[in-house]
């Protein structure tokens, strides 16, 4: 129940720096965005200190590490990637060209408007 307290507070936090953007258009536009951003950080900071929260911050920790741990292709691999996906493309479009300028020609020629 506590949790949900703490979570209930944290949206109302982004909800207020969200609300103090749009209800002070007369403020300068940094100090708007500061609103905003100060919402953020108090409302993630009120999440961490719940169990789900802390889940989260933990998961995304680890998803961060195994990201890290991925072997990006070269750039010689990544124009050789791509260079086949247009060929492919290339290939497939001309094929339903082919298709849909044979079908109509066969609807065509079923109607009796062929030449």
């Amino acid at each position: 129940m506590l949790d949900k307290l703490k979570l209930l507070i944290a949206v109302l936090l982004v909800v207020a720096g969200i609300a103090g953007y749009y209800l002070l258009p007369d403020m300068p536009t940094l100090v708007r965005v500061l609103m905003i951003l100060a919402g953020l950080v108090a409302g993630g900071v009120v999440t961490y200190f719940t169990v789900p929260g802390k889940a989260f911050f933990a998961f995304a920790g680890e998803s961060r590490e195994e990201a890290r741990k991925v072997v990006w292709p070269t750039r010689k691999e990544t124009m050789q990637t791509t260079g086949v996906v247009l060929a492919f493309v290339f290939v497939m479009a001309l094929f339903l060209w082919i298709v849909d300028s044979s079908l109509l020609w066969l609807v065509r020629l079923a109607l009796g408007q062929g030449n």
